[in-house]
């Protein structure tokens, strides 16, 4: 690590929340490999990011930056539900969890849903739930995950 000057110097990452300067470190970007993310003005995201941050624990973005680029190159949120059922508990929902093409394999995506599982387990969930593809199952059952009935959809634009 410090002191190598080798191009296969060891990257170092750490799982961290979402913070106002990660736009210029290719958040946004990240977030287009996952699905239709248009242009954010940087005042369109601190605008957000203010709306979210004010949700406190009940919604967190986490990134992953890697350590010797400062690329954000893993993210994730989960946000916690209220509910009336079992004694007016809680479920958290795993939501927009991606890793940069040219960091998989490197157990990223591992560790942004361990955070935000464990996130969900510390706010007293008795559950944490998510949405995926048919190709991430395997991922997400290497992760505790077990497939549990079906999701339906309907889009408003």
């Amino acid at each position: 690590m410090a002191g190598s000057n080798s191009s296969d110097e060891p990257r170092s990452f750490q799982v961290r929340r979402l913070q106002i300067t990660d736009k210029s470190k290719g958040f946004i970007e990240l977030l287009r490999q996952l699905s239709v993310c248009d242009s954010v003005s940087d005042d369109e995201f601190r605008d957000r990011f203010q709306e979210l941050n004010y949700l406190g624990d009940d919604h967190v973005i986490c990134v992953i930056e890697d350590g010797n680029s400062g690329k954000i190159v893993a993210t994730g949120s989960v946000f916690i539900e209220k509910k009336f059922l079992r004694n007016c508990g809680k479920v958290g929902h795993i939501e927009d969890v991606v890793v940069d093409r040219d960091a998989r394999g490197l157990q990223l995506g591992r560790k942004v849903v361990a955070f935000l599982t464990e996130h969900a387990r510390s706010m007293g969930c008795y559950k944490v739930i998510l949405d995926c593809s048919t190709e991430n199952m395997a991922f997400y059952e290497k992760c505790g995950f077990k497939q549990k009935e079906v999701q339906m959809v309907q889009y408003f634009i």
